[in-house]
């Protein structure tokens, strides 16, 4: 049927490692999960990413090291974790090469490339620690090839002698992985709500794997062409994942499962056992308290295996979920969020 694919082949054959990647999606909203998890179970890494505004997707690569160079404006589970946990132990241990632009300038960055423009002039962060502070230097760059030699360049403005202006690098996608609501075996797809950098990311990229809630008939696309968001000539795989932005919402289709959200904000404080008892010892120092060697709290690692690594594939997670927890995230005609508190 067309471009239609398994998860499993998609990943496969359009994920390589080494490329330059982005996640469509925002924080907690319509993120890519079903095709992080694949790409984690494949084991594709040394990744250059394009983040955007990035959740738990990217900082679970993080934690698990497939990520080479980071290129972000912030990354945060929103209403859940402030700045995501292994994301920050990563820079604050230096083992995460990360630069930092500003979430408008990122995106206008993923705009610049869907229209294939060599450089984006900007005055935005011009005066502001983003550009007196590189994450990235110089000399660092030199030695990556998949990431450009500055971090930015000051221009003049040639319409405008005198005036100084921002030139940023535009991005050079290999790989564009999104999740929409409906699509059809030819690519084609409706995104309802924001669409945040999603149809940049797919107009830019080499190669565009869409996951959908829905797999409609051509026939059914073609009803409605104002619908249309993303065009079919974009997309080179598309797969059939519904809840495939779990544990992140889909607007129109289901709510954030914020149970999952809060046990990966605990969990992703300890990477593994080892630095659970590290922590928890400094803790109960600082507090005068003797260490319980009896605690043992779920750990980053604990969580991948349970919810990543111990399941063949996205069918087998949505099994482990459970019915009953994913209907209760349905959102309520009308309302366009779940109707139970989490």
């Amino acid at each position: 049927m067309g471009k239609v694919y398994t998860l499993s082949e998609a990943i496969s054959k359009y994920v390589k490692s080494g490329d330059t990647i982005c996640f469509g999606g925002f924080t907690t909203n319509r993120k890519p999960y079903a095709a992080v998890y694949e790409i984690l179970r494949q084991g594709q890494k040394d990744f250059t990413v394009w983040a955007g505004p990035a959740g738990g997707d990217w900082d679970m690569m993080i934690g698990e090291g497939r990520v080479k160079a980071y290129i972000n404006c912030y990354t945060a589970n929103s209403g859940y974790t402030n700045v995501s946990r292994r994301f920050r132990a990563a820079i604050e241990s230096g083992e995460l090469t990360y630069e930092d632009y500003s979430q408008d300038v990122v995106m206008l960055q993923l705009h610049a490339a869907s229209l294939g423009l060599p450089f984006l002039p900007v005055r935005l962060m011009a005066g502001s620690g983003l550009t007196e502070f590189w994450g990235i230097s110089k000399e660092k760059r030199a030695t990556l090839d998949t990431v450009d030699n500055d971090k930015f360049v000051m221009v003049d403005n040639p319409f405008n002698p005198g005036e100084k202006v921002v030139a940023v690098p535009v991005p050079k996608l290999d790989t564009a992985v999104i999740h929409v609501q409906k699509a059809s075996p030819d690519g084609t797809c409706i995104i309802e709500g924001d669409e945040f950098h999603d149809v940049d990311i797919a107009v830019a990229a080499k190669h565009t794997i869409v996951t959908c809630e829905e797999l409609v008939s051509d026939e059914y696309i073609r009803r409605d062409p104002t619908l249309t968001r993303i065009f079919g000539q974009c997309v080179d795989a598309v797969v059939h994942a519904p809840y495939g932005a779990w544990p992140a919402q889909c607007y129109g289709y289901y709510d954030v499962d914020g149970k999952a959200m809060k046990e990966y904000d605990k969990a992703s404080k300890y990477a593994d056992a080892a630095d659970a008892e590290k922590q928890l010892k400094k803790e109960a120092a600082k507090k005068g308290l003797e260490f319980d060697p009896s605690v043992k709290p779920e750990t980053f690692k604990d969580f991948m295996e349970k919810w990543v690594y111990s399941v063949k594939d996205h069918n087998e997670m949505l099994d482990k979920i459970g019915g009953s927890r994913l209907v209760s995230l349905n959102n309520v005609p009308g309302l366009g969020y779940a109707g139970k508190i989490q």
